[in-house]
């Protein structure tokens, strides 16, 4: 985009006129943000249209597989699916899988996606391992998670000697890494497939040849070299879903390995992302959630740059979605644009997660994180003025390489001045293959020590959260119902706005369904409440 036409995007963003100049910066046969609600309709009805019937065209008797996407992985589908129903001929029953996720909401959605490559498949969702198709859906933030993989793996072993025919899947975050994947080929010989997370579009092809192998796959890639739309997916929810805006990091914190195994920043279009959520609704979903590393970078790389601000914008008038949710934002851009946007907004939720990690300006800059102790304060200062009822949640790493008395005093000042509604505490775990590893072994506060700060930090921040939720109580407020009690099914779950839980008496016809609920007790991280019937 030319100076010029960003300066125009700009001036238009702030007074509401964006549609008209997007048309022509965002041309794609397409015309996603016409005035004319009907017309873009049909132009959904038809891209799906053509879509379908290109797909029924594919010859899948062929030995030669499409090369454009998704037509080659529904070929792959198809395939699979032959090989999975003579499984079932001889085994005289239906094949079943289970999913298993560890890790972030992305790696959730990404689940969502095999779940729905399986079922396309012919295999039948289980809860249980003992199942015919193992994945698991994996995570590395911390070594822990590796190890929990690990453990889960041996556990597997035992039912494929007792199923010789099971599969077992593994990909996501941790099969990014040299060592792991050397230690699983070296060690559980057992499983059958490994792949990462630039590829798991390509999962029906991979399960076609692990069907047919005697042998482990492996497919990794270093790099994605696309975005590919338009595949199956299972949702766990009928009424809410998350929808990935973007992929991959470029922030490169220091403790961090996510840049590492999700590869750099790519944007999905905007047009797609549109398609997506007006799908999620004809569907019945009420809420989304914006998915990505940082949201708050959306739309770097692409050719027509749009701002997440922008885009929020655009996804708020999506007639029949009530809520838009969004994680993660980074301290480090997140705009006022945006801070703007939230404020007026009826459907975004009043809630800011902004991860702090330290309150001291000295281990922040160690940390590369691109932002100080002061800047951090001006930012939660001008969010709470702009969005008086907003909730802003964090996270916190305590006993981070270097850290000293001083700086963990800065960490615990910031947190009495911002207040959050919650906080997740974490001590510090050495990453390898992260720059903060390396100093670890050189410059770790004793055990000791990071263990009274972590108390002192979880007792501060536990002391704001109810503090904060208590001024709630007595207040009528809006719920999405989640789910029956798992512990009491006289009631039922469901979220505030500001993400906060709520417990009240009611039944599984209000699953899915906005309601009026008045929180009468406060339970410090949760509400008892009363609906309220209007």
């Amino acid at each position: 985009m030319n100076r010029e036409l960003h300066e125009k995007f700009t001036a238009a963003a702030r007074e509401g006129g964006v549609k008209k100049l997007l048309e022509p910066a965002f041309s794609t046969g397409n015309d996603l943000f016409s005035e004319d609600p009907a017309a873009w309709k049909k132009d959904e009805e038809t891209a799906r249209a053509s879509l379908s019937a290109r797909i029924a065209e594919i010859d899948y008797d062929s030995s030669v597989a499409p090369r454009e996407e998704p037509l080659r992985q529904y070929y792959f589908m198809e395939r699979a699916r032959r090989l999975v129903k003579a499984r079932e001929e001889e085994a005289g029953r239906k094949l079943t899988f289970c999913v298993t996720t560890f890790g972030c909401q992305m790696n959730a959605r990404d689940s969502e996606k095999l779940r729905g490559i399986l079922e396309k498949i012919g295999y039948v969702e289980k809860e249980s391992e003992e199942a015919d198709f193992v994945i698991y859906n994996t995570c590395t933030v911390r070594e822990n998670a590796n190890n929990k993989v690990y453990g889960r793996l041996g556990y597997l072993h035992g039912f494929k000697k007792t199923n010789p025919g099971m599969m077992i899947a593994l990909c996501g975050c941790m099969m990014q890494e040299d060592v792991v994947v050397d230690k699983i080929r070296q060690s559980y010989r057992f499983v059958d497939l490994i792949f990462g997370t630039h590829n798991i579009y390509k999962f029906a092809e991979l399960v076609y040849e692990a069907l047919q192998a005697d042998q482990m796959i492996i497919d990794i890639w270093k790099d994605a070299d696309r975005i590919v739309e338009n595949l199956p997916v299972e949702r766990k929810y009928s009424f809410k879903s998350g929808v990935n805006i973007m992929f991959g990091c470029d922030n490169f914190c220091t403790y961090c390995i996510v840049p590492y195994v999700r590869g750099r920043e790519r944007s999905r279009r905007p047009v797609e992302i549109i398609r997506e959520i007006e799908r999620l609704v004809d569907d019945g979903v009420v809420e989304v959630m914006l998915l990505g590393q940082n949201v708050n970078s959306y739309g770097a790389g692409l050719e027509d740059h749009m701002s997440f601000a922008q885009l929020l914008s655009e996804i708020e008038k999506i007639e029949g979605l009530a809520r838009i949710r969004f994680m993660t934002s980074h301290p480090k851009d997140l705009s006022d644009e945006l801070i703007d946007v939230i404020a007026a907004s009826d459907k975004i939720c009043h809630h800011v997660h902004l991860p702090l990690q330290s309150g001291s300006s000295r281990l922040l800059a160690r940390m590369n994180r691109r932002y100080t102790k002061e800047s951090y304060l001006a930012l939660a200062d001008r969010i709470r003025k702009r969005i008086p009822n907003v909730s802003i949640t964090t996270d916190i790493i305590v006993g981070f390489p270097g850290e000293e008395e001083e700086d963990f005093e800065d960490t615990m000042d910031v947190v009495r001045q911002v207040g959050y509604d919650s906080a997740f505490t974490f001590i510090y775990s050495p990453r390898t293959g992260t720059p903060a590893a390396k100093w670890a072994r050189e410059d770790q506060t004793p055990a000791s020590v990071v263990k009274d700060r972590f108390d002192r930090l979880l007792a501060q921040t536990q002391k704001d959260a109810r503090n904060r939720a208590a001024a709630y109580t007595g207040s009528i407020q809006e719920v999405l119902v989640e789910e029956v009690n798992h512990q009491d099914p006289a009631l039922v779950t469901g979220r505030m706005g500001n993400n906060s839980t709520v417990h009240f008496p009611g039944g599984a016809d209000l699953i899915g369904r906005l309601v009026q609920v008045r929180l009468t007790e406060c339970r410090g991280f949760y509400y008892i409440g009363e609906q309220i019937r209007v």
